[in-house]
């Protein structure tokens, strides 16, 4: 990350994340980056801001922390990844496992869709508008995290209208799988996500409206658009 990049974050836990990132970025996995007491007064911050930047960074499997003689932040494994539409989830399982889920749940989503406008009822429809709204706050505050968690809020209450209980209950401990095992969602390369993200949020609002309206072929092609993105 660029001193320019930098300068653009908004607030003193996102300048200390930044800048202790961009360290790690030049280290190899297992490489020491310095004390965490030299760290923050590089970044400039205050011991309860620069423990919460440390916070993300463990979470977002950027470093890790060693206490005693000899301890200090060190630069973390790679962080296993599955790709999502235009953005990478970072995990903390196999990559491989998280990948299979998602890929059997994508091929359960149309059959759940097309259940929602056969059985949806006037309660279940006003609980998916309410779900995109989440997802509307979401993109409105650019966060991605909470329109991932939001996005799939939508996904769960849509399979909860199925009455087809063995389909329902396959499709949800999956989603508890790939959900369990998410940390983060990232960006790809230096495509902005939250252009993404609005445009994932139009297309999940095009799909209730055709629940909505029962129209089962538009449900559909939507369906086949949302599995290509």
């Amino acid at each position: 990350m660029t001193s320019e990049t930098r300068a653009l974050t908004t607030s003193p836990v996102d300048r200390a994340v930044a800048l202790v990132s961009d360290r790690a970025s030049r280290l190899e996995p297992g490489q020491r980056l310095g004390t965490k007491g030299a760290l923050q007064v590089e970044c400039g911050v205050s011991k309860g801001t620069f423990n919460e930047a440390l916070r993300l960074l463990q979470h977002r499997g950027i470093i890790t922390l060693r206490p005693g003689p000899g301890g200090g932040l060190f630069a973390a494994e790679p962080t296993p990844m599955a790709r999502l539409g235009n953005s990478l989830l970072a995990l903390d399982a196999d990559s491989t496992t998280v990948e299979d889920a998602m890929r059997v749940r994508d091929s359960l989503e149309p059959l759940l869709a097309s259940d929602a406008v056969d059985h949806g009822s006037l309660k279940d429809v006003r609980d998916l508008w309410e779900r995109i709204e989440h997802m509307r706050a979401a993109v409105e505050a650019e966060d991605a995290h909470r329109f991932l968690e939001a996005n799939w809020a939508l996904h769960r209450r849509i399979a909860e209208i199925t009455p087809n209980q063995l389909l329902r209950s396959i499709y949800l401990n999956l989603m508890a799988i790939i959900d369990d095992h998410t940390l983060d969602v990232l960006p790809v390369a230096d495509t902005p996500l939250e252009s993404f993200i609005a445009e994932r949020l139009q297309l999940h609002i095009d799909i209730v409206e055709a629940i909505e309206a029962r129209d089962r072929d538009r449900t559909a092609e939507l369906m086949r658009v949302h599995a290509g993105g």
